[in-house]
């Protein structure tokens, strides 16, 4: 009786009442999949986490979770208003990661493993939300690419040639500062020590972490597609060009002062100036990007 008076007092109110469900129905489904997605995963988050803290070359992977959130956050009126379409594709799209997850687990493919985890969370969003409101949160559900270390053989594949783009860039720099130095592979030569540019250097660690902060930067920074990709792709060139100036920076200390000032807090302090370099440079980039779309406005409002 109750229920009709309220209903015929106010139309509205049944699909008021409909739509609260609705959306508490939606959140406990979440956190119900929350939980079992921790569960599954608990020991595959470990490992990352213990990899982000051992190996250097992915210790910007501690912010990579944070920046993803910050952003989930930052856009929430956007994603809020979204209206849920639950989409059953996204069913299909979990069972898939999940496939993805134990055929990892058995052919001791971590990369395989990790990388479910995104396509999981993926599906989930798509099931619960439908197709509009996984496209409004693609950017930081993305963005958790890159707290995945890449697998070994891209890796490797990556590292050697950077080790002899080092190498050739810090030989010519010592060079043309009139230090005589040969370069054989990934070797040095100076006339009071010889530098080995291992793997450690070859650049590969600030190249990650430089092209994480230009990714997250210019999303957050710009609203143009174009000049975001800018960004992005600049950072790869900057990367190898900075560490190719570290090296050179390293060869010159190393033949006034002798090679112990290649180690130790010498070494950890030129890395970190020069990834601040990147890091400038690309701020730089962005402000003549922008200075150049003002003048061609400019001169078509004068036109």
């Amino acid at each position: 009786m109750t229920y009709s008076i309220f209903a015929l007092v106010n139309p509205g109110w049944e699909q008021t009442r409909s739509d609260e469900k609705s959306r508490i129905g939606v959140w406990f489904a979440v956190l119900s999949l929350s939980m079992l997605v921790l569960i599954m995963y608990a020991s595959v988050l470990g490992s990352l986490a213990r990899q982000w803290w051992d190996d250097p070359n992915y210790g910007h992977s501690f912010f990579v979770p944070v920046v993803a959130g910050y952003v989930l956050w930052r856009s929430r009126d956007r994603w809020r208003g979204r209206p849920s379409r639950a989409n059953n594709f996204g069913l299909a799209i979990m069972l898939f990661a999940i496939a993805l997850r134990i055929l990892g687990t058995l052919g001791a493919e971590l990369f395989m493993v990790r990388l479910s985890l995104v396509i999981l969370i993926s599906g989930i969003v798509l099931f619960l939300a439908g197709r509009q409101a996984l496209r409004s949160v693609a950017f930081p559900i993305g963005y958790l690419l890159f707290m995945i270390p890449l697998p070994a053989i891209v890796y490797y594949q990556l590292t050697l040639p950077l080790q002899l783009w080092a190498s050739r860039l810090g030989a010519t720099g010592l060079v043309a500062l009139g230090i005589h130095t040969v370069r054989e592979g990934n070797l040095l030569f100076l006339p009071n020590c010889t530098l080995s540019v291992v793997e450690a250097c070859s650049g590969i660690r600030s190249l990650l972490s430089l092209l994480a902060a230009a990714v997250a930067y210019g999303y957050l920074a710009e609203q143009s597609t174009w000049k975001r990709s800018v960004l992005a792709i600049a950072s790869i060139p900057i990367a190898i060009a900075t560490n190719g100036l570290r090296l050179v920076a390293t060869g010159v200390l190393s033949y006034f002062f002798g090679p112990s000032v290649d180690s130790g807090t010498v070494h950890v302090v030129l890395g970190l100036g020069f990834f601040a370099l990147a890091c400038v440079l690309i701020l730089l980039i962005h402000k003549i990007l922008g200075l150049g779309l003002r003048q061609q406005n400019s001169a078509r409002v004068c036109i």
